[in-house]
């Protein structure tokens, strides 16, 4: 039973990584040490509700419909092998990222700045909704299906405390643009691996 909870996890933390106009957010919060608590529960819990819709409804669908499960799979792995090419990129021709630790700013704006980050962003829901809803699809309607999920949120709760926390300590080494592209690259591995795996899983 442990299998999908940590096949939860490290697909949601594969995918949850990719730095972003929200990791930027949550990282720029933190090393302002401004409303750190509010910004990475925004985070997770937005991440856990539109987990929660593509394993209990997207994924449903899906499952009943295997030429569905194909193509989605197909769709899936284009999208995971799009964002290491991405990665790769960014590792190659590295974009200095700027850090402001700023002004404090006001909950009201924190909140809305967040919300608007989440979802109005077409990725978040890409990731969470299709992507590892198709995935969570492998486990048919057993509680495989709700452990993929929970070990998927629960990287998105560990990765934005971590990120939002852990900022004040990252600032220094993330000073440094080696740092930004050695991240990059390992993000590049990871999501060309697990598009390998699922154009590999069509063949079982």
């Amino acid at each position: 039973m442990l299998d999908p909870l940590l096949r939860g996890f490290l697909s949601g933390g594969a995918l949850i990584v990719a730095i972003g106009a929200q990791n930027a957010f949550v990282l720029e919060r933190g090393l302002a040490r401004s409303h750190v608590l509010a910004v990475c529960l925004i985070c997770a819990l937005s991440d856990a509700v539109l987990i929660a819709a593509g394993v209990g409804g997207l994924g449903s669908l899906i499952v009943s419909r295997p030429a569905l499960i194909a193509w989605v799979t197909i769709g899936g792995a284009l999208f995971l092998f799009s964002y290491a090419a991405l990665a790769s990129k960014r590792a190659l021709r590295p974009a200095a990222l700027l850090l402001r630790g700023g002004r404090d700013m006001a909950l009201g704006s924190v909140v809305t700045t967040c919300l608007a980050l989440t979802f109005l962003n077409p990725h978040v829901y890409l990731d969470t909704v299709v992507l590892l809803g198709s995935l969570s699809a492998r486990y048919g309607a057993t509680d495989g299906r709700l452990l993929f999920a929970l070990g998927a949120m629960a990287a998105s709760f560990t990765w934005f405390f971590a990120l939002g926390y852990g900022a004040r300590l990252l600032a220094p080494l993330f000073a440094k643009p080696a740092a930004w592209r050695v991240l990059d690259a390992v993000i590049a591995v990871v999501m060309a691996a697990l598009g390998l795996s699922l154009l590999l899983s069509l063949r079982s």
